[in-house]
């Protein structure tokens, strides 16, 4: 089977944490090779997630590795029996542009998540009028055919938000966000309405970020970091003009940790945020 041209975001990963437990135990590439009975360049394929790897071998890796962590190793095992077409998302393979997915796949596996937004609502809370009109605005400009498919994946992402027990979603959200009117007023004003709404939803909590606030906070990058099975899977998806970036090294995980933690703080109570929400689309 000929390697994967555009691998998943989690079968990025997993071939990414087997990299990083064999670095760790100091073993080299063509070691690992020789140990398995293959040629180094599979698994250099393996650790950029390009072709799968069996349940037995990860175990084998493991052992191989001195790594004994049963969770860790369960929820990469657990990657490895995914495939494409099991989930709906891989329907828009092929149309929308790997971002897209990868979002979506992210949302659909997490535990929790945090998100940071600094002028838009978050996707998973946005109205269809409202993110129609980000998409319209996007460059290089999309065809309606393309903002249409996309509208329809970002509305399917909310299934997430409707399990039965959904993952818990924490929103810091930038007033500045709050006074954009994209789309006009009428669905500034929608979008406001349907954000009071969410925010009273089991699992969701939302905190604006207030001009107001005296300490500064580096707000200027939308961000969501999406909590896995296990902490080492914890993974910072980082939006920006050119497309989405995804992060997951030991040290940015720490570092937005304490971003996030950092950022209750910084903004109003939930209480608070609701009640600033509601002045705001009152006056549009």
């Amino acid at each position: 089977m000929p390697p994967r041209e555009n691998p998943t975001a989690r079968q990025a990963r997993l071939g990414a944490e087997l990299r990083k437990l064999r670095v760790a135990a100091g073993r080299t590439a063509r070691e690992t090779a020789a140990m398995l009975g293959t040629d180094q360049g599979k698994i250099s394929h393996i650790e950029s997630g390009r072709i799968g790897v069996s349940e037995d071998r990860i175990r084998k890796l493991a052992d191989f590795y001195g790594c004994a962590d049963e969770p860790l190793l369960n929820a990469l095992c657990a990657i490895a029996r995914e495939h494409r077409g099991q989930f709906w998302w891989d329907e828009y393979r092929g149309t929308l542009a790997s971002q897209f997915l990868a979002v979506a796949e992210l949302e659909h596996h997490a535990v929790a998540m945090q998100t940071l937004q600094t002028v838009t609502v978050p996707g998973l809370l946005q109205t269809e009028d409202y993110a129609r009109a980000l998409f319209r605005g996007g460059l290089p400009e999309p065809s309606e055919r393309e903002v249409e498919a996309r509208v329809r994946h970002r509305m399917r992402r909310k299934v997430v938000l409707d399990r039965e027990n959904p993952p818990p979603l924490s929103v810091f959200l930038h007033e500045a966000a709050l006074h954009m009117r994209f789309g006009g007023r009428k669905v500034a004003r929608h979008q406001l309405e349907t954000l009071m709404e969410a925010s009273e939803r089991p699992g969701v909590t939302l905190r604006v970020i207030p001009f107001t606030n005296e300490d500064f906070y580096e707000v200027t990058q939308p961000m969501l970091y999406v909590h896995g099975v296990v902490p080492q899977l914890d993974t910072i998806m980082v939006d920006g003009p050119t497309g989405g970036g995804l992060l997951g090294a030991d040290d940015q995980l720490a570092h937005y940790r304490v971003f996030f933690s950092r950022a209750t703080g910084r903004s109003l109570a939930p209480d608070e945020s609701r009640q600033l929400i509601h002045h705001i689309a009152r006056a549009l």
